[in-house]
């Protein structure tokens, strides 16, 4: 295979005459590089009894060896198909040199079957197996992952997709699966370690002084600020296209793993993020995206031509390509460092024009937690810290950069000396002029804001009387002082691309939700961190720290308020339930398992605790959790209360 990462043509033209035998030795084939699409032809793993064998193996990605971890030899591991109702067992049996696990991450079953070692199993030794056994009582699209120290990370992931006992509501005529995943060849634990020494190790996007002297990104005297506050606005992901390759079913951008359609059809695509720490901005440029399902969950369609997509996020589109062309289904990484790039098209080795990488965000005063645009007197200020925000090219790490095509592509190498000589020196900051930041204080006050005289004495980014429960520890750098309810935003960098986005807020059951109930008590969970430290928890407290479990009892309803007192988003996932988002929909609010909690922002959702039995709740990006981000829910049986 051809090592050269641009040499996309023969690439293409060597999977056509055979040559992408060696890549087909490891994928399933749902996963091929030509895909036809999910039909009885394509042999998927079904049936009352599968086994699953979990070992080390290799993989290729555009044209690299890769270290792996596979089930069954590939990566992604196989797709498991199961029908609504059945009962299915599935022997798994761990062939590495060290403990695994599989959580099948959405379904609803008993708690010993979920796969989480130390909460709800041992876990499985090297050497032996474990069967798991459980009736199936629900359909949709999810997907199975490892539970066990970083292995997900290295290719322990695959796709479940549950067919309804009846009728489908959802009309399709060929579908496809997409897992999205992140993977390097760096090891997870030297990741981890590179993580912990130097946060920002993988970030080759801050600012820059060529940046500064080009009238990028943000003005000095903002930069200025943000130092003093020890915050780094371009700190939008920790580990980024500087290491990691952006897949789709087990393919680099290079690859090009091909989706075929007939023109006309509806083509149902099953899109799953099973990464490790990347929230992708998924789109097909040309094609609108009708939304019929999220989290496995039917809701009524809702027609966007973009998506953000958590960690362990899933959602069903359908599209409607109508024209004998190709076209290129773009999964870009949210801090715009890289991306995952496929083809829709009628024919094997056709490609669609892909679009080049979008100008990276900045993080800003809403990210921190300090929404004060409704404030008296500050209505329509821009707290973006500089609405030019740009990427130093000198910075691209990730070989996904040279695919763009076409006119997009010759656009954004356009020569930009316009804006290069704009003297910023001159704009007025009249607005601003209160804002001390070099006067913050231990507490993180920041004594000097007064924004047009008002008073801020509420204005501190670290006063533990705005979240009572947190523990005062260093882990903490921040409490969000001002967080506001996010779910009607499209998630970072995504206000301003022109065409409509989804948002939290657009999702409706298609179906009345199963509890109706008014919740009868409401708690408060914060997600805290220390973003200079790499630090994360709940409340202040990571899990290694805290062992007694969030205590809930059987048949109540609870509403659970989600406040983020970082600058991350973080997708937040609870085991063997599902809950139904606050956004105002009544008795069709959308039924989750996994939502993002944008930075700065919070999330209300109402559940049922209808599963007796202890289940983790966690951050889903991998290190979050790795680090401490993960708690226990314990409900209790009724008579035990």
């Amino acid at each position: 295979m051809i090592s050269a990462l641009d040499r996309r043509q023969f690439l293409r033209g060597a999977a056509l005459a055979g040559g992408g035998a060696a890549l087909s030795a490891w994928l399933p084939a749902w996963a091929q590089t030509i895909s036809p699409g999910m039909r009885p032809t394509l042999p998927t793993v079904s049936g009352e009894d599968i086994t699953l064998t979990i070992a080390r193996q290799s993989m290729t990605i555009d044209g690299r060896k890769f270290r792996a971890i596979g089930l069954n030899g590939t990566v992604p591991a196989p797709l498991i198909r199961l029908r609504e109702g059945q009962r299915v067992r599935l022997n798994v049996i761990n062939q590495l040199e060290e403990d695994s696990s599989i959580h099948w991450h959405g379904l609803i079953l008993p708690a010993n079957m979920d796969g989480v070692p130390g909460v709800s199993f041992p876990g499985i030794k090297p050497g032996s197996n474990y069967l798991y056994q459980f009736s199936v009582v629900q359909s949709g699209t999810y997907w199975y992952h490892s539970h066990s120290g970083l292995q997900e990370q290295e290719g322990h992931y695959g796709p479940i997709i549950i067919d309804p006992a009846g009728a489908d509501p959802v009309a399709y005529d060929r579908e496809h699966v997409i897992v999205l995943a992140d993977h390097s060849a760096l090891s997870p634990q030297a990741i981890f370690r590179r993580l912990k020494v130097n946060p920002g190790h993988f970030n080759f996007q801050r600012q820059t002084l060529a940046g500064l002297l080009s009238g990028k990104d943000q003005p000095l005297k903002d930069r200025l600020d943000w130092g003093q506050m020890r915050m780094d606005p371009a700190d939008i992901s920790d580990v980024t296209g500087s290491t990691y390759t952006y897949l789709v079913n087990g393919h680099g951008p290079m690859d090009n793993w091909t989706a075929l359609f007939t023109p006309g059809e509806r083509v149902r695509l099953r899109v799953i993020n099973a990464s490790a720490m990347t929230t992708f901005n998924v789109r097909i440029p040309g094609l609108p995206l009708s939304i019929v399902q999220a989290d496995g969950q039917n809701v009524m369609p809702v027609t966007v031509d973009e998506f953000q997509i958590g960690v362990a996020e899933t959602y069903d589109v359908i599209v409607t390509p109508a024209e004998d062309k190709a076209y290129t289904l773009v999964g870009e990484a949210i801090d715009r460092s890289g991306m995952a790039r496929a083809t829709l098209a009628p024919r094997a080795g056709m490609a669609g024009e892909v679009p080049p990488l979008r100008k990276r965000p900045l993080a800003d005063m809403k990210d921190m937690g300090m929404d004060m645009s409704s404030m008296p007197g500050m209505e329509g200020m821009d707290m973006s810290g500089g609405a030019m925000r740009g990427v130093d090219p000198t910075a691209e790490k990730n070989a996904s950069a040279r695919l763009a095509t076409g006119a997009a592509a010759a656009m954004a190498t356009m020569d930009n000396s316009a804006m290069a000589g704009m003297d910023h020196s001159g704009m007025d900051h009249s607005a601003m002029s209160g804002m001390d930041h070099g006067a913050m204080g231990a507490d993180g006050q920041m004594a000097g804001m007064d924004h047009g005289g008002h008073a801020m004495d509420s204005m501190k980014m670290r006063d533990f009387s705005n979240a009572p429960q947190v523990k005062r520890d260093p882990s903490v750098q921040t409490i969000s002082p001002m967080p506001v309810d996010r779910t009607g935003e499209p998630g970072q960098g995504l206000a301003d691309v022109g065409h409509k986005v989804l948002v939290y807020r657009d999702l409706m059951a298609l179906d009345r939700n199963p509890d109706v109930r008014a919740p009868s008590r409401s708690i408060d969970i914060h997600l805290t961190g220390n973003m200079e430290r790499f630090m994360w928890s709940f409340d202040g407290e990571k899990m290694s720290d805290h062992h007694e479990p969030i205590p809930f009892i059987e048949g109540e309803r609870v509403r659970v308020n989600l406040i983020n007192d970082t600058m991350m988003g973080h997708p937040i996932h609870i085991h063997g339930h599902f809950f139904e988002l606050v956004t105002g929909h009544g008795d069709h609010a959308p039924r989750k398992h996994t939502v993002i909690v944008q930075p700065g922002g919070k999330v209300t959702w109402d559940f049922t605790a209808d599963a007796v039995g202890d289940w983790a709740f966690h951050c889903h990006l991998l290190y979050h959790m790795h680090a401490g981000m993960m708690r226990v829910v314990s409900v209790r049986p009724k008579g035990d209360a």
